[in-house]
């Protein structure tokens, strides 16, 4: 893993890695007996959730995630405050009610804390779905909101021990976002349209926040014909 020194003005080191490296170092941090949150960000389509499912996978029981997207606010909700069309912004979630969750991760009690998660093919949160043990060393949290100072989620940032940016061209993540969409049945015009519109307005947003992270990581992770590489 190669680390470019930062350029003047404070902003994050940047790497490019492998997904085993991104492990390697993930592990540093789930040393038994601690309790710390890795936070991973980045805009829609960069990989987030690939990278979360690659360390879970390598760090078994000492990792736990705890996905940003399970405090989205329910569609009915978002109707009811006239957001319908704006699903994923910043303003569409339940910041306040993520902060306190992970303010009671970071002082585990002695039983298992419940965390929500977001079901992409229902597109609704789903309640108390991920049990977090007492003993879990590494809490890993991913969004696209991690770093962002507006709507009340510069409070987040506070709970997190470390955050990565992982960092992809626009494009890239255009057509993966496109392909995810289209998996779930969405028409290719409905797919293209949401992802132009929609994913592409937070991305910019998201992408106002990277001077934020601890790292800023370019993932090397092929890309095949057909796979989903998701977050």
């Amino acid at each position: 893993m190669h680390e470019q020194a930062p350029p003047s003005g404070g902003s994050p080191p940047v790497v490019r890695a492998t997904l085993q490296q991104l492990v390697d170092r993930a592990a540093v941090l789930a040393r038994p007996g601690t309790r710390r949150i890795l936070g991973i960000t980045g805009a829609p389509g960069a990989g987030k959730s690939t990278l979360c499912a690659a360390l879970l996978g390598a760090l078994g029981a000492r990792a736990a995630l705890v996905g940003m997207d399970g405090f989205h606010y329910a569609d009915v909700e978002l109707r009811r405050l006239g957001r319908g069309d704006r699903k994923g912004a910043p303003d569409t979630f339940d910041v306040d009610g993520y902060v306190a969750l992970l303010r009671r991760l970071r002082t585990p009690p002695a039983v298992p804390v419940y965390a929500p998660v977001f079901d992409r093919a229902l597109e609704e949160p789903i309640g108390s779905a991920v049990p977090v043990a007492p003993d879990t060393p590494l809490v890993l949290t991913e969004g696209n909101y991690l770093l962002l100072a507006e709507h009340g989620w510069s409070a987040v940032r506070t709970c997190l021990d470390e955050v990565w940016y992982i960092d992809v061209p626009p494009d890239v993540r255009e057509r993966r976002l496109v392909r995810r969409r289209r998996s779930y049945g969405h028409e290719p015009q409905a797919a293209e349209d949401w992802v132009r519109s929609v994913d592409g307005r937070n991305g910019r947003t998201v992408e106002t926040s990277r001077s934020r992270a601890d790292l800023v990581v370019h993932l090397d992770v092929p890309e095949t014909p057909g796979a989903d590489v998701a977050g």
